[in-house]
């Protein structure tokens, strides 16, 4: 299975965070679009306006199966390697799913205002398309 994680490449914080993913996982189950990148997302029928509402994550197998705003932040966690342990930890918590909604919806409304905003759009050294040009060299 291999997904798609769709981020804001202006946004200090979605930047760094896809950065610590990129590290992670090394382009082996993600690959990342940014927001800016309407071309891209046009060939999965997202609108900068949907990109509104935060990160989108695309199962790439399925992909009708996508995940937006916190959802798409619990997904990606869940998997991470031991990621569904914390996840399902955060989720029995009670009012924890809710709090945690709330706090993504700030930070998604004001992430220019508390992180800042780059001044160029930072394109993912693990872009959609790169898995089948890695395996051809």
């Amino acid at each position: 299975m291999s997904y798609i994680v769709i981020y804001d490449g202006n946004c200090n914080l979605c930047v760094t965070l896809v950065q610590v993913l990129e590290g992670i996982d090394k382009g082996q189950l993600f690959e990342y679009i940014p927001m800016q990148d309407l071309e891209a997302l046009n060939q999965f029928g997202i609108t900068a306006e949907d990109c509104e509402m935060g990160m989108v994550l695309i199962n790439s197998n399925a992909p009708k199966y996508r995940w937006q705003g916190s959802e798409a932040a619990e997904e990606i966690g869940q998997l991470l390697p031991t990621g569904d342990v914390f996840i399902a930890a955060y989720r029995s918590l009670p009012g924890a799913k809710w709090i945690g909604d709330r706090f993504y919806e700030q930070i998604r409304d004001n992430r220019y205002t508390i992180f800042g905003k780059r001044s160029t759009t930072y394109n993912s050294v693990y872009p959609v398309g790169c898995k089948a040009s890695l395996s051809q060299r």
